[in-house]
């Protein structure tokens, strides 16, 4: 088990390195930066704009600003915003709780919904109830998240007690992202019944007479294991997953701050929050691998016993 971790570790440094090292290459070959909007400022000389760069090490080769950040990124000093003059590890800070407050609870209600309803939709295959599931799946997989949340704000606003920004903003978020997560699990948990029902394994649970709970019991764990992959874009969507509904229901998360970081080409903010984003999902990704690890030996006999 320890062989197996240390070894995923070494793979998610390599995968941190890279996805981060062509994050900044990008950014960096951007036509403009923050900086060359500062250029449309009469008042701002030249000269005050070159000190900045300098201040900020941008006046040295690409590699090099690149293994300067990683090496404060280490350590998890991120830089300092352009826009902000604020360290950028605070502004995610002050970001995160809003965000996962959003995410969280959504997050919840997705998997709680979602996995009995998956099931009852894979075992009563081809009935009414099986239909009428698939029916609201099919229904909310249709809509983008930021288009259901604009509808779910505007049948509000007519009521006359909403409140952009509120908790009323917030109570909209975590239905709109729940009802469209719980539209793909549902179908995902529904397609896993139904294989495992005509599977070999349920031919010898049915003759040894198993019926009830402990034959439920067996087809919820095997149909459980296309779900532990998902687990390490759960645990990153916490904090991405949920950015357009953050704009459009006016929630100060993550999301506001990036795409504020993206326009005014804020350099370390925007890569603070890639370089978070890449991390939690390594760490969903190592957290699945143990938990399907767990759920199927075969998989604990191939990748961690070996």
């Amino acid at each position: 088990m320890l062989r197996f971790i240390l070894l995923r570790l070494v793979q998610s440094f390599f995968t941190l390195v890279g996805v981060t090292f062509l994050s900044f290459l990008i950014i960096k070959l951007a036509p403009a930066d923050y900086f060359a909007q500062l250029k449309l400022n009469p008042q701002i000389s030249p000269e005050t704009i070159e000190a900045l760069r300098k201040q900020y090490g941008l006046d040295q080769p690409i590699l090099i600003q690149y293994l300067k950040w990683l090496k404060s990124a280490l350590m998890f000093d991120l830089g300092v915003s352009f826009q902000y003059h604020a360290p950028v590890s605070e502004l995610i800070k002050e970001r995160i709780a809003n965000t996962l407050l959003l995410t969280v609870p959504s997050a919840i209600l997705s998997w709680l919904i979602a996995i009995p309803l998956g099931l009852l939709a894979g075992m009563k295959e081809g009935s009414t109830i099986d239909k009428l599931i698939r029916f609201k799946s099919y229904i909310f997989m249709s809509f983008p998240s930021f288009f259901l949340a604009f509808l779910l704000l505007l049948l509000l606003s007519k009521s006359g007690f909403f409140q952009l920004g509120g908790w009323q903003s917030l109570l909209v978020g975590i239905i709109t992202i729940t009802l469209i997560s719980t539209a793909g699990l549902i179908r995902l948990m529904r397609s896993a019944t139904i294989e495992v029902l005509n599977s070999p394994m349920v031919l010898l649970l049915r003759s040894k007479g198993l019926r009830g709970w402990a034959f439920t019991r067996h087809i919820v764990k095997n149909a459980m294991n296309p779900f532990t992959t998902l687990i390490g874009y759960e645990i990153a969507g916490l904090l991405s997953g949920a950015a357009l509904v953050e704009i459009i229901i006016g929630w100060p998360g993550l999301g506001s701050l990036m795409l504020d970081a993206v326009l005014a080409t804020d350099l370390f903010l925007v890569m603070g929050g890639l370089y978070i984003g890449t991390i939690m999902l390594l760490i969903g990704n190592l957290v699945a691998d143990l938990l399907l690890a767990y759920l199927d030996p075969r998989v604990r006999e191939k990748e961690i016993l070996k």
